[in-house]
């Protein structure tokens, strides 16, 4: 569990399109075998420390076929950002994505005081 000791939170939210290869025949429609997508995503004003992400699927439209393998983490959380990661496998066929995430965390404020 994060604690926050912080008076000051801030939350901050988006929605991110992460590709649409259904269109020009990108690796994530066409491709086989391991396949992986990253996107960086700057807040719109930095955190204290980094703050816990929440992601989740706002589209997904994929091919019915063969089955459907996927995986959507956050990785490089910073207090200024981090990377969505989406990757799938096999003969998996996923012709668009798009993710929504949620950041929440203590904020900067008058009162941090900072001793040398």
């Amino acid at each position: 569990m994060k604690k926050l000791d912080n008076h000051l939170i801030g939350i901050d939210q988006g929605d991110v399109v992460l590709f649409s290869d259904f269109e020009d025949g990108g690796a994530m429609w066409t491709g086989e075998g391991p396949r992986e997508r990253r996107k960086a995503v700057r807040f719109g004003e930095p955190f204290r420390a980094a703050p816990s992400v929440h992601i989740s699927i706002s589209l997904f439209d994929a091919d019915t076929d063969a089955a459907i393998r996927a995986e959507l983490t956050a990785d490089n959380v910073t207090a200024e950002g981090f990377e969505i990661v989406f990757r799938t496998w096999l003969d998996t066929r996923i012709a668009r994505m798009r993710a929504t995430w949620l950041a929440i965390g203590a904020l900067e404020h008058d009162d941090n005081w900072v001793i040398d």
